[in-house]
């Protein structure tokens, strides 16, 4: 285990074995007191991640063809995305969107990084611009706060505390609230809402728990969801390449660093003394890391390309009168004074697959059927011998309207010639848009049909648009 030493309230390592940075050297959890830094990418990350917020709370809501925009119904199987309503029988096309999702983060990281990390995830985006500010506003400035927590219980710190983890637990409600949303939909979650506890019991048991969860990660578990949980720091390595985008500092400009006043630096500029790099190494860079590390160290498992150390470093560029961008957005390639591709056999392929699977996943979906039909054997005897001598099936249709438009059906068989077919209800059968109906039906057929047991029937579902569907099935009967 690596040794630490004590400069400026920061943690730095002695050796450099790599450890977590959340870890003291007992193995205990090191609590992070990050600075905010608000440079040229705050305010575009503060923006970006209250859209996202926006979005993440509309989509279970805003309706698309009757439909909420996102809707992941597991209990009724059925999956709303972005007006397009897919089913447990579209499978094809599930497992196209699954491939292509997982394919685009692959393409995304090797062009961009772990930019998803920094501005797009839940996780950062509501720590970094709802938790954390909350926190700020209520218990004050990070070295006033670590002083706080490291001190004794008083009235003082008993209060900022209730309070600060009171409005979290309300907000932890919310959106454990919303969430569930995307899984039983908005209409539902409000009707659960409005009853007593005791009619939804186990929703309430649900909400308790998600609840929790919520509150647990962003009151305590924090940046650790990102180095020990998330498994897309454990990849990135195998996802990236020398040209891909990162968060650096540039060793070349800042090396070797050394603290010193902007009158020394102004005597270095003259020639007066020995000229050092533009680091003065203030470790302002690692004040600011909502994960702790030390951006200088390299690129690391546990940068989530926040953008923080960019502003830290840049405002300190300012101040000594040197040009900005020691820590930028870069890739390794251009660290090391090599051009850095775009275009590349791995974002060719990545491209290339992507289009592949674009092109047919849109030909799958166009030529989807307007009505999923679906035959099967009800329970019971395989088979039952009238009184006259004939043979019945009891057979279940299952049929639903894949469409926007309510619709209406009979069902009739077509082979054997003889058959006849006993609707269990009324027919013609109606569906409104995208309801799913199980249909009984008994099909009389004569003995004489079946050979060796079985015949193979032939049944036509006509619908009142005009479009005729045919299945068929196995009919049982008995052996001759």
């Amino acid at each position: 285990m690596s040794n630490f030493v004590k400069q400026e309230d920061v943690d730095v390592l002695e050796s450099p074995e790599e450890v977590l940075s959340t870890l003291t050297r007992e193995g205990k959890r090191r609590w992070i007191y990050p600075t905010l830094s608000k440079g040229r990418f705050y305010k575009p990350r503060l923006w970006t991640g209250w859209i996202l917020i926006a979005l993440f709370v509309a989509l279970p809501i805003i309706p698309i063809n009757g439909k909420p925009a996102v809707l992941l119904d597991f209990i009724h199987r059925e999956f709303a995305l972005f007006g397009f309503i897919f089913y447990p029988t579209d499978t094809f096309l599930l497992l196209l969107l699954l491939i292509a999702s997982f394919l685009g983060i692959i393409l995304f990281t090797a062009l961009l990084g772990r930019v998803w990390c920094g501005w797009g995830c839940p996780q950062t985006v509501y720590l970094e611009f709802v938790f954390r500010p909350i926190e700020r506003w209520i218990e004050g400035k990070e070295h006033v706060r670590q002083r706080r927590n490291e001190g004794p219980w008083t009235w003082d710190k008993a209060w900022r505390k209730g309070a600060k983890f009171g409005i979290y637990l309300f907000i932890s409600l919310a959106l454990a609230h919303v969430f569930l949303s995307y899984f039983v939909g908005w209409s539902s979650l409000i009707q659960w809402m409005t009853q007593p506890p005791t009619a939804h019991w186990s929703f309430f048991v649900m909400m308790a728990f998600t609840t929790g969860l919520v509150f647990f990660d962003f009151g305590y578990f924090r940046e650790q969801m990102c180095t020990i949980v998330c498994p897309y720091a454990r990849i990135q390595s195998v996802l990236l390449d020398p040209n891909s985008l990162i968060v650096s500092y540039d060793p070349n400009r800042g090396e070797p660093r050394a603290q010193r006043s902007k009158k020394k630096i102004r005597q270095e500029e003259a020639g007066e003394i020995p000229a050092k790099g533009d680091c003065i190494d203030c470790f302002a860079c690692v004040r600011t890391c909502p994960t702790g590390i030390d951006i200088r160290d390299g690129l690391q498992m546990e940068c989530v390309a926040c953008t923080q150390c960019i502003d830290a470093c840049d405002d300190i560029m300012l101040k000594i009168g040197k040009p900005i961008g020691l820590i930028r957005y870069t890739s390794e390639n251009a660290l090391e004074n090599k051009p850095t591709r775009l275009v590349r056999p791995r974002t060719v392929l990545y491209s290339s697959l992507l289009v592949v699977l674009a092109v047919i996943f849109t030909i799958a979906l166009t030529n989807r059927g307007a009505y999923d039909i679906n035959i099967g054997r009800s329970v019971g005897a395989p088979f039952t011998e009238l009184p006259d001598g004939r043979i019945a099936n009891r057979l279940r249709f299952r049929v639903r309207n894949q469409e926007t438009e309510a619709t209406s059906f009979t069902i009739s068989t077509a082979q054997p010639a003889e058959a006849e077919t006993r609707i269990v209800g009324i027919s013609p059968i109606t569906l409104e848009p995208q309801e799913m109906k199980r249909v009984e039906a008994w099909i009389v057929v004569p003995p004489d049909a079946f050979t060796n047991g079985s015949t193979e029937g032939t049944f036509q579902l006509t619908f009142d648009d005009g479009t005729v569907e045919t299945r068929t099935f196995t009919l049982l009967g008995p052996s001759q």
